[in-house]
């Protein structure tokens, strides 16, 4: 594949795997390239906005085996699906060889966003799905979306209405499979009961934060996501930036960093120090750098399937392709534990509890 505009960055050369998402036929690689960073206007993280650039990340991630790429109508106001689709149509690869997802529900002009006007320009009615998947197919470009998600909870929609508008889609041949994000384990069974009940498509995919530090997804909605059938598809896997081994204690935090501007995944700080400073020992033993080994330990994560990388640099990319081959050993794994594995709430530790009795028949049977 050549790529526009001069030379290419260096890659991994380390092998891809391919992962089945969920309850389904489609494989996805382990790596998953976000393009939150695509456009201008998000939060202060879209930075990317030369198409020149995006084909360069794009093409970079192709050339590593990257298959799946992810992105959202609500990045830059659909800034991020249009330079994506140009990107994926400037490569030599074919269409039916990559996932496109994005997703459908946040508002699309700032009168929506404020509630004085446009009301109809946000959430997960009919309407409002119909319309933002025909305006996200003409701005990637394509004739169907792989992956369609919803992307939050909406209060107001009745799920029937949202679910059934969401099967029409599929049924049309404009979306291949559903996807869910930032849903509630009682979200999730209630859209999957009104598709079971209607015979329609359920979701195969949660899209959800989850990182060393940041791992309240453990007390109930990976256990959810396994049994429903649903691939895990992880958002800031380094916590918003501060996995990166840029954030260290009692140092200013860099100038100019994401977290200066938009601190967001919240985590617990303290803790967080904690596990950076475990990570860097780690590294250096083991030849890695820290972003490395935060996407490896969510990589080998039960229930994940996909961990999606938004960055802005070439280099960047390259480290965090290097994760993949990255292993840990049960001492290192105990040591993350001891720092940042979450407290077992009630009832999970009634239930735990409770089966110890059942867990000793089982062992001994």
């Amino acid at each position: 594949m050549t790529g526009l505009g001069g030379e290419r960055p260096t890659l991994s050369t380390m092998p891809m795997e391919y992962r089945q998402l969920g309850r389904s036929g489609l494989k996805v690689s382990e790596i998953c390239f976000g393009a939150m960073t695509f456009g201008e206007g998000f939060y202060g993280i879209g930075e990317v906005s030369d198409q020149e650039g995006a084909d360069r990340l794009v093409h970079a991630a192709l050339d590593a085996g990257v298959t799946f790429f992810d992105t959202a109508d609500v990045y830059s106001r659909g800034q991020s699906e249009t330079i994506l689709g140009q990107s994926l149509r400037n490569s030599s690869v074919p269409r039916e060889q990559v996932v496109i997802a994005t997703k459908v529900r946040g508002s699309m002009s700032d009168a929506a966003a404020q509630g004085t006007g446009d009301v109809n320009n946000v959430g997960l009615s009919r309407s409002h799905i119909f319309d933002s998947c025909d305006a996200s197919l003409k701005r990637l470009g394509v004739d169907h979306i792989d992956l369609y998600q919803v992307h939050g909870w909406d209060p107001v929609t009745p799920i029937e209405e949202t679910m059934g508008a969401l099967a029409d889609l599929v049924r049309m041949g404009k979306v291949r499979y559903l996807g869910v994000s930032n849903y509630a384990v009682r979200h999730i069974m209630r859209a999957n009961a009104v598709a079971d009940r209607d015979g329609g498509p359920r979701f195969v995919s949660l899209q959800a934060y989850y990182s060393l530090v940041g791992r309240d997804l453990e007390h109930e909605l990976i256990d959810t996501a396994v049994e429903e059938g649903l691939g895990i598809m992880v958002w800031s896997p380094l916590a918003g930036g501060f996995l990166t081994g840029k954030y260290r204690r009692a140092q200013d935090d860099p100038e100019g960093s994401r977290r200066t501007t938009f601190d967001f995944p919240p985590i617990d700080k303290e803790k967080a120090y904690d596990a950076v400073e475990a990570l860097d020992a780690m590294a250096e033993a083991k030849g890695a750098t820290i972003p490395q080994l935060a996407l490896a330990w969510l990589l080998q994560r039960r229930g994940v399937t996909s961990v999606i990388i938004g960055t802005k640099k070439p280099a960047q990319l390259d480290d965090n392709l290097g994760a993949t081959p990255v292993a840990f050993t049960a001492d290192e794994l105990a040591t993350l534990d001891a720092i940042t594995a979450p407290e077992r709430l009630y009832p999970q530790w009634m239930v735990d509890r409770q089966s110890r009795d059942r867990q000793a028949v089982s062992a001994s049977a």
